[in-house]
């Protein structure tokens, strides 16, 4: 006959596993709410707010300000910002802005092929997707945050549109150490405001983003390359409508 503590032992072990389950069960449950709100809430809320107002900084700025860097951020509307410099930042980085959905899928495919490899990916993301990695997420190349991209980068596309993604871009791209946005670049690298820059700095500026941290828009490369983003700006034609007409 057993006794009466190996019969309540008995009772222990036996309620413990469904409590355990069941507490198992409440947290996926909770991580999964806060995952959905954090993936499918909270990026449209801040998007339509985004819309009409400038961000006060993006997680890459507050980054580089813990890293002990400056922080030069001047917003300007499109109007304050030469149009030549949005057609070189086009032709230089995503030569598709004007027409794709958000992100290229031929690239993207690429990109996961190579990470799943094992090989360092490559970048090529749209503008569209730079945008959003601005916005929300955090500097690097690996594959959660490729795969993070391109779900922003349809959000945005549907929320804001063509002509406001490329105003956000042009104001809180890093191009140079502490530098974010095409005001404080050009006061930064040429003295002058952004809607002042010719064609030629415009595309020097361009020259910068694949590495604004190594790059300058000075020297015989930045002088080489922007000639060749100049001619690209020139084939592109229809490609570049979405920016407007020519001053």
């Amino acid at each position: 006959m057993p006794s009466l503590t190996s019969v309540a032992r008995s009772r222990d072990r036996s309620g413990t596993a469904p409590k355990r389950r069941s507490l198992l069960a409440r947290l996926l449950r909770r991580a999964g709410l806060w995952l959905f709100l954090l993936l499918c809430v909270l990026p449209p809320l801040v998007l339509f707010a985004w819309r009409h107002l400038p961000p006060p900084a993006t997680p890459l700025m507050l980054l580089r300000l813990l890293e002990g860097e400056g922080l030069d951020y001047r917003w300007r509307p499109m109007g304050r910002i030469s149009p030549d410099l949005a057609r070189a930042v086009i032709a230089s980085e995503d030569n598709l802005f004007c027409e794709h959905l958000g992100f290229d899928l031929t690239a993207l495919r690429s990109e996961v092929e190579r990470a799943l490899a094992g090989e360092r990916p490559r970048g090529a993301s749209t503008l569209t997707q730079q945008t959003a990695k601005n916005l929300f997420l955090w500097p690097g190349r690996d594959l959660a945050r490729k795969l993070l991209e391109a779900w922003l980068a349809p959000q945005l596309e549907l929320i804001l549109g063509k002509q406001r993604i490329l105003e956000l871009y042009l104001n809180i791209a890093e191009l140079g150490p502490g530098i974010y946005g095409a005001e404080a670049a050009s006061q930064a690298w040429f003295d002058k405001p952004a809607s002042d820059l010719s064609p030629a700095e415009a595309a020097r500026l361009a020259v910068i983003l694949p590495a604004p941290r190594d790059r300058s828009p000075h020297g015989p490369y930045a002088d080489d390359r922007g000639r060749v983003i100049q001619q690209r700006v020139g084939q592109l034609g229809p490609l570049l409508d979405c920016v407007g007409p020519t001053s």
